[in-house]
């Protein structure tokens, strides 16, 4: 990310409230109150400053792992093409999120293909046919590592304790997949949006009962249709080194590599990937030193590695389903 970023100053209550929504971004202003030992108003008044900063937002989203199909794309260009390529694919519904990797030479983006026509139209035919095009290179999502829910970033300073955790609770989670409805994408625009939106914001919005709205989505989040996801301007936070790494293990060392990986704090995301790499690791620190120090030290000794591919991100042009304002989340309005 560029050196002159701009760094908005955040103090540990900020921090301690952000890192309270990665645990639940639907959880109630009140509740975050008494884990932290704020007030409630506080709490909400911290929250809505970040939001506006375009620190943080909230969103809910269709989990990959309910979709047919989830695609890591890579797809190396003549320099130059990359950002107009990124930012074309950052507008397509079906990206979750776009980068912009190997010094502005390579787009990196999640594809969710529910139909696989829509995979084939992209990856086999537009983007082979794009003169600034030198490589296109696919690798499917197997399964996601993380303990609840899907992985979030903990990097933050003065991360929660085991007390103010167990405080705010944790959302049942079940993997047991459902059919959606045309009811159910009905809410995925407002959700999309604004994953805080109120069940009787959602209710007059899709002009539905609130307490069937209500119902609905709780079950759509129990049963991992979908998922809340906390998106950062990491680099407004003094964040400013993100990369992804592609490492290759024995079939045998998958699971139990990518579960301690998903535990590590720096760590926004891990996969296990088909591929000449086992796994995609999203890893997200202050600097190009401490990106460093965690692979020197937290990954290398982990022997059963065996092969690592560092790809330090330039720009994030699109995070899981929100299309960047620069370097920040677009803004909201309270």
């Amino acid at each position: 990310m560029p050196a002159e970023t701009e760094t908005i100053t955040t103090d540990a209550l900020d921090r301690r409230i952000m890192s309270a929504l990665q645990f639940d971004g639907r959880a109630s202003f009140r509740r975050i109150a008494q884990a932290l030992g704020s007030s409630e108003q506080t709490v909400a008044r911290r929250y809505r400053r970040l939001r506006e900063a375009g620190i943080l937002r909230v969103v809910v989203l269709p989990d990959p792992r309910a979709s047919r199909e989830s695609l890591f794309v890579r797809i190396r260009t003549a320099p130059g093409a990359a950002e107009p390529i990124g930012s074309a694919l950052a507008r397509r519904p079906d990206v979750s999120w776009v980068t912009l990797a190997a010094a502005g030479t390579e787009v990196m983006c999640a594809l969710r293909a529910d139909d696989p026509r829509d995979r084939d139209e992209l990856v086999l035919k537009n983007l082979p046919r794009l003169s600034q095009v030198t490589d296109v290179s696919t690798a499917s999502l197997l399964h996601v590592f993380a303990e609840t829910g899907l992985q979030e970033w903990q990097g933050f300073d003065g991360r929660l304790d085991a007390q103010e955790i167990a405080a705010l609770g944790a959302r049942s989670r079940r993997h047991v997949p459902v059919r959606r409805t045309a009811d159910d994408d009905a809410l995925l625009a407002p959700l999309a949006a604004d994953g805080r939106i109120s069940y009787a914001a959602l209710a007059a919005a899709t002009g539905r009962n609130e307490s069937a709205v209500a119902r609905r989505v709780e079950a759509l989040l129990e049963r991992g249709m979908l998922f809340v996801d906390v998106e950062v301007a990491y680099a407004l936070i003094g964040f400013r080194a993100a990369a992804t790494l592609w490492l290759t293990v024995a079939p045998a060392d998958i699971h139990r590599v990518g579960s301690e990986i998903a535990l590590h704090p720096e760590v926004g995301f891990v996969g296990a990937v088909s591929g000449p790499a086992s796994l995609v690791v999203a890893v997200t620190c202050r600097d190009t030193a401490d990106l460093y120090r965690y692979i020197t030290e937290r990954l290398a000794p982990i022997t059963a590695i065996r092969q690592h591919e560092v790809t330090v991100t330039v720009r994030h042009l699109k995070q899981a389903g929100t299309v960047m304002n620069g370097d920040r989340l677009p803004r909201l309005s309270p």
